[in-house]
């Protein structure tokens, strides 16, 4: 089925900072307003709200093909389901130790492992990462958001710069003019992709 068979075209967030309004989410909601502003209809996840465990390498999604994790109990097959559903996925995440949270790698390594063993469900989707960070680490952990869009196939957007915004405390990447720019340039991009592939 063409991902852009519908007439509305939708981008789905998956925030993986474990504050609401931290500066991942501002970040997040700069790309999203730029998206907004071409009609495409966009929503923000909270992924580190959400009790999620890693991937057990059990290979039973391998087995079902029916695109879930046989993992029940928690909300990753309801991510699952908005990936598939959206025309283009943005992978955000605060930088932790020089990579993503936990709960994001949860979500990467489960939803990235349901995509292939039901042959690559993602494929052809536009993926965008979005990183906030205190000093250093950012680029890790884009790169670990952007491996997630490569292994399954998908079209990466980008940016004028690394799609990153500095900032420690809630609010402090408000300060950083650069990264908010990269931000809308970011949301303007990937909404050009959209459309042109529509």
């Amino acid at each position: 089925m063409d991902i852009f068979e519908g007439e509305i075209l939708k981008v789905v967030a998956f925030n993986g900072s474990p504050r609401l309004d931290g500066n991942t989410s501002i970040l997040i909601e700069k790309v999203l307003k730029e998206l907004k502003n071409e009609g495409i209809k966009t929503e923000h996840v909270h992924v580190a709200r959400e009790k999620m465990r890693g991937c057990t390498a059990c290979y039973k999604c391998f087995e079902t093909k029916d695109n879930k994790c046989v993992i029940l109990g928690d909300i990753l097959n309801s991510f699952i389901e908005k990936m598939v559903e959206s025309d283009g996925i943005i992978l955000g995440s605060p930088t932790y130790f020089t990579d993503v949270t936990t709960e994001m790698k949860a979500l990467i390594d489960r939803a990235g492992f349901v995509a292939k063993a039901n042959g690559d469900i993602l494929k052809r989707k536009i993926g965008a990462a979005v990183v906030s960070f205190r000093r250093a680490g950012s680029i890790h952990t884009f790169d670990t958001l952007n491996h997630f869009f490569s292994i399954n196939q998908m079209i990466t957007v980008n940016s004028s710069y690394w799609n990153v915004g500095m900032g420690l405390k809630k609010g402090e990447v408000n300060n950083d003019s650069e990264g908010l720019h990269t931000m809308e340039v970011l949301g303007q991009n990937m909404a050009w992709v959209l459309n042109k592939l529509k």
